[in-house]
């Protein structure tokens, strides 16, 4: 059996590279920074006390950002966030494939701002999908386990929630280009 040192050392190892990706990752769950701070703190004091428990081989990353959210579920803020996300009758349409993927668009929109607009807009069970996978470029299956459902729900999620990016950021990206039109007349 290692000693309680070495233990506290293997965390920190594991751990210290994640504060970054799961600070962002609160801070898009409760949109305050002190909350944001105050869950990364919750997390990793509950994964230290749990390390033992954590099985060695296993997605550390996953685990780290399943505590994170399930801790923040907890929370006075969490138990207010809406995570069951309704299904419009226009979602059952087949997408259409198009060239202009939600990056596409965020880079043509040309704000930062817009983006974050468009990812707060979002429902939280689309927004935490979209974020673990395309911000913190996590596999399906780490998301998947993270969130505890299905990968199919997570690929569902994930198309929803890009096609809904999609249309907020085509819809900005029109009204800046009826705006420089409009200058120009």
């Amino acid at each position: 059996m290692k000693a309680a040192s070495d233990r506290v050392r293997e965390f920190e190892n594991l751990a210290l590279p994640l504060l970054d990706p799961l600070y962002n990752f609160a801070r898009w769950l409760t949109y305050d920074t002190a909350e944001a701070e105050d869950l990364v703190q919750e997390t990793f004091a509950k994964a230290l006390r749990g390390f033992d428990a954590f099985t060695p081989g296993t997605d550390f990353r996953a685990w780290m950002f399943r505590i994170l959210r399930n801790t923040f579920l907890t929370s006075r803020t969490g138990l207010q966030a809406k995570l069951t996300v309704p299904l419009d009758p226009e979602d059952e349409v087949s997408a259409t494939v198009t060239w202009e993927t939600p990056e596409v668009l965020a880079l043509a929109s040309a704000t930062r701002e817009a983006l974050q607009d468009a990812l707060a807009a979002l429902p939280a069970a689309y927004r935490e999908v979209v974020l673990l996978c395309d911000v913190e470029e996590m596999k399906y299956a780490e998301i998947a386990e993270v969130l505890q459902v299905p990968i199919g729900t997570v690929m569902s999620r994930l198309a929803r929630g890009r096609k809904l990016l999609r249309e907020a950021l085509g819809g900005e990206r029109h009204f800046v280009a009826r705006k420089e039109a409009n200058k120009r007349r």
